[in-house]
């Protein structure tokens, strides 16, 4: 799969000799030439899958997995319709990098007393916070907890509590994380363990700050904490995966409370980090008497922190590196600029600032969305709509252009935009070239 964290869950008892028929079927399919065949057996895999499976996935879950794996079966099998290819598929679906290594996991799971077994087993009961399974599986078997998953990934027990990166169906955070935490490492877990996540080189402590489930269940701080108090390694090179350090990866991930934690328990910063976070006086610190930048400063540096500090909304540090020259069509790469960023996250003082200097109102972003595009996206999708109506009106009145017709944002916006002369039109009316992206 292009994303090996979005994996399909095994049945609680997979069958190798259902699968070799399963792929037998998918080749049938894929010949048959019928537009809708292969989409139709996926459909019909994923609910077969959700039934032996406990029905723990919701309808959005199984319409993603399907359209995901049928894209996938049907690139796959593009190369050609060969029963190696049908396998490839489907290990691939699973998370496991070959139709062998899906086989042998299988064969390893046929037997109740495996390692493979336990390993899955505990894996489970470290995601549903069930205390005495995992103790029972560490009692019955202490080596589990230095065994890897058979998965590409290769992670230990302990980057599961983390929740990122491994299969998507066990990201979750349970209240009691930060007791299996101290359990696994008390049965020996290494707390700087690297898995084969995001690129390599990913930490327990790097996953378990970049992942939005621990921040959800409010576990996050005391989770890193926990970590931390077991001399996890605060600056291990690429321990958020991606060769970022966890500060600048949580920046990247919207975890900016794990950000400014880390920071504050000994993470170091750069003119970039420190920008993210909202460290004035730092930022202030790279640059000399002159106002030009300091040796251990650089202007990617430079450019990367504004953008941060825009989406953050550290107004003042944004206002510091516009004095210092900052380009202000400056932009990522998905080209979105520091006003797109300050919109998205929706800090009007921010965007105030930006729109007294003046920038290109209409620049677009990868999507082909103007800031007043993203305004409107980002008030569909969880902004509080009274406030981007503030934040829209703000936008209008600098001169953005509004659209004589929009795609429908919520009740809210919708009213207050018709009265300003732009209507909303169903999704259907929008032709792939006239609806706006964002």
């Amino acid at each position: 799969m292009p994303n090996p964290q979005e994996v399909l869950p095994l049945p609680s008892r997979p069958s190798l000799e259902r699968y070799k028929k399963l792929a037998k079927e998918l080749v049938k399919v894929f010949k048959s030439g019928q537009e809708t065949a292969v989409g139709e057996w996926t459909n019909r895999w994923i609910e077969a899958l959700a039934k032996h499976t406990g029905g723990e996935r919701s309808s959005i879950d199984k319409i993603r997995d399907a359209n995901r794996t049928e894209r996938f079966a049907l690139e796959k099998l593009s190369e050609g319709y060969t029963l190696s290819n049908a396998q490839f598929v489907i290990a691939r679906s699973h998370g496991f990098e070959s139709w062998p290594k899906f086989a042998k996991h299988l064969g390893a799971l046929a037997k109740r007393d495996s390692s493979v077994t336990r390993f899955e087993a505990a894996a489970d009961a470290i995601v549903t916070g069930k205390m005495t399974v995992l103790k029972r599986l560490l009692r019955q078997d202490p080596k589990v907890v230095h065994m890897r998953s058979t998965r590409e990934h290769r992670a230990t027990l302990l980057h599961y509590v983390g929740a990122n990166g491994v299969e998507n169906y066990r990201q979750k955070s349970p209240k009691n994380i930060v007791q299996i935490t101290n359990l696994l490492l008390k049965a020996g877990a290494d707390i700087d363990a690297p898995a084969d996540i995001y690129g390599g080189g990913a930490t327990t402590l790097g996953l378990a700050s970049t992942s939005i489930h621990p921040e959800l269940a409010g576990v996050q701080e005391a989770l890193l904490q926990t970590l931390l108090d077991h001399n996890a390694t605060i600056d291990q090179p690429g321990d958020a995966g991606n060769n970022d350090p966890a500060v600048l990866g949580c920046l990247a991930n919207g975890r900016i409370k794990a950000a400014v934690f880390l920071a504050s328990h000994g993470a170091g910063l750069t003119l970039e980090s420190a920008a993210g976070i909202g460290r004035l006086d730092l930022v202030q610190s790279y640059f000399g008497g002159d106002g030009t930048l300091k040796p251990n400063a650089t202007n990617k540096q430079m450019r990367s922190g504004f953008l941060y500090a825009c989406g953050y909304g550290h107004t003042k540090i944004v206002e510091f590196l516009l004095n210092k020259g900052i380009d202000l069509s400056t932009h990522g790469d998905d080209r979105q600029t520091g006003l797109h960023r300050a919109v998205i996250g929706g800090h009007l003082d921010t965007i105030r600032l930006l729109l007294q200097r003046n920038p290109l109102l209409e620049a677009k972003n990868i999507y082909g969305g103007t800031v007043l595009d993203q305004a409107l996206w980002s008030a569909a999708h969880g902004g509080d709509p009274e406030h981007y109506i503030k934040i829209i009106e703000t936008l209008i009145a600098a001169g953005a252009e509004l659209p004589q017709r929009h795609v429908p944002v919520n009740r809210r916006i919708d009213d207050w935009l018709e009265k300003y002369g732009s209507h909303a039109e169903p999704m259907w009316y929008w032709s792939v070239d006239e609806k706006p992206r964002t």
